[in-house]
């Protein structure tokens, strides 16, 4: 098949069914890179595609492809012939080859990478200070409640007085570069956990505190939690047992798009990104799911306390502030200092305000603002939410507190689930969760509940 004056630097020849039975030169070392060899499917996945094409068809073709090997991006310029003998296969040509190499993640990227595989993959999350003293810790693992409760109770401790770490040596304080990666032994589990800190805070990593997350190096038995008999709860049973494989298949496919495992070609990349993607929806839905069994069970109720709400949303604003900025949006959040007491469950406001805010970031156009204002009216305090998205007119703001509602956004992933769940929630506090809104005028949701007296 050569072209008069051609000057080929590789060549090679697959059958009928795509396997490459002759090859030399770069074409033969780049299929052995990619796990191939001779006698076996062409294992270069672009050029697989284009002789594929070329004998299916039946004509000849000339194309760029491009391929991974190690660090190096190859790009080469190859014809392609099907043969008209009895083989039916193909002759390769390979006439221009080029190698550059592929930038290194820079260390920002790999931290940040590493932080969102060790999220997805942990079991137990728990917010600690600079002093890796506890503030909150929470667990979907049953056999891990009480080691929560223990170390719930055990706010303003170090995390490692409730962990059993190599040797029992943990005189604090210890360097949070010491600890993370470390093995460790929980007591009332029979696993293995590694912990994870993921500093806080800049421009001294953990200036801010950390948040620890304690992973399992094998999940959970698949049975479920409940005794003989009992009917599994979603809420209480399953969703533990839910979350741990699509936790993992979310991280592996983390892995893969941000390409841990060795380089690879962009749109694989995106096909794990979509894998991700899909993880996290399911995820979702699946703690939606186990809310609305909580808030919907006879006798919900929630534990009242004094809290500041102000403190609480500035909170919620540095949990989204990293998905806000991916979209270019400003998150304007109560000031330092500014004070609101109310009545009310510190993590049940907690999760009404970040439904709240990562609505306002998912609907908002890019590079706009979103408002967490307070206020107080009466014996009631109050936080809304604002944005400069679409806007819902009178229909829609009577339709979005009800269940599964999404009022035609299903491409946004949502279950429909969370604003029903926070205004569930918001009632159980005696308070209220309400809309103002108009088309092309943005929306604001105003969480309302008891305000506290001035005196503590």
């Amino acid at each position: 098949m050569a072209n008069v004056g051609t000057q080929y630097i590789a060549s090679g020849k697959t059958d009928a069914e795509d396997r490459l039975v002759a090859a030399d030169g770069r074409l033969a070392e780049l299929n052995r890179a990619c796990g191939g060899e001779v006698g076996n499917t062409l294992a270069i996945p672009e050029l697989l595609l284009l002789v594929t094409k070329a004998r299916e068809y039946g004509f000849r073709l000339s194309r760029r492809f491009e391929a991974v090997d190690g660090a190096e991006r190859i790009t080469a310029w190859v014809e392609i012939a099907p043969d008209d003998g009895k083989d039916g296969g193909c002759d390769i040509a390979i006439s221009s080859w080029q190698v550059d190499s592929i930038p290194r993640e820079s260390e920002s990227q790999a931290s940040q990478r590493r932080s969102e595989i060790n999220r997805h993959l942990a079991e137990c999350t728990a917010r600690l200070d600079p002093s890796q003293r506890i503030l909150s810790i929470e667990t979907d693992a049953p056999d891990l409640v009480e080691f929560a409760k223990t170390a719930g109770a055990g706010v303003g401790r170090p995390w490692t007085d409730f962990v059993v770490l190599p040797g029992n040596a943990h005189e604090q304080p210890v360097h949070w570069q010491l600890l993370d990666g470390t093995a460790c032994r929980i007591p009332g589990s029979d696993r293995e956990w590694t912990a994870f800190l993921e500093p806080l805070g800049q421009p001294e990593p953990g200036s801010a505190g950390f948040v620890l997350h304690l992973g399992a190096k094998r999940p959970l038995g698949a049975t479920p939690a409940g005794g003989k008999g009992d009917t599994p709860s979603l809420g209480r049973d399953l969703t533990p047992i839910l979350r741990q494989p699509v936790n993992r298949i979310i991280a592996n496919a983390e892995t893969i798009r941000t390409k841990l495992a060795g380089p690879l070609r962009d749109e694989y990349s995106d096909y794990a990104a979509d894998i991700a993607s899909a993880g996290q929806h399911l995820l979702a839905l699946i703690d939606d799911l186990s809310d609305l069994e909580v808030v919907e069970a006879e006798g919900f109720s929630t534990a009242p306390d004094r809290i500041d709400l102000a403190d609480v949303a500035r909170r919620a604003c540095g949990i989204l502030g990293v998905k806000a900025k991916e979209r270019g949006i400003t998150l304007d959040a109560p000031a330092e200092g500014e004070v609101q007491m109310a009545i009310a469950e510190f993590r049940r406001v907690l999760q009404v305000l970040l439904n709240l805010i990562g609505n306002a970031i998912r609907y908002s156009p890019e590079n706009s603002r979103v408002w967490v204002r307070l206020d107080a009216i009466g014996q009631r305090a109050m936080v809304t939410v604002a944005d400069q998205g679409h806007g819902l007119d009178e229909e829609q703001q009577k339709k979005v507190f009800e269940k599964f509602e999404r009022l035609g956004r299903g491409e946004d992933g949502g279950s429909g689930l969370g604003l029903y769940i926070s205004r569930r929630i918001a009632r159980a506090m005696d308070g209220d969760l309400t809309v103002e809104s108009a088309p092309g005028q943005g929306a604001r949701f105003t969480l309302s509940v008891p305000a506290a007296d001035d005196e503590g």
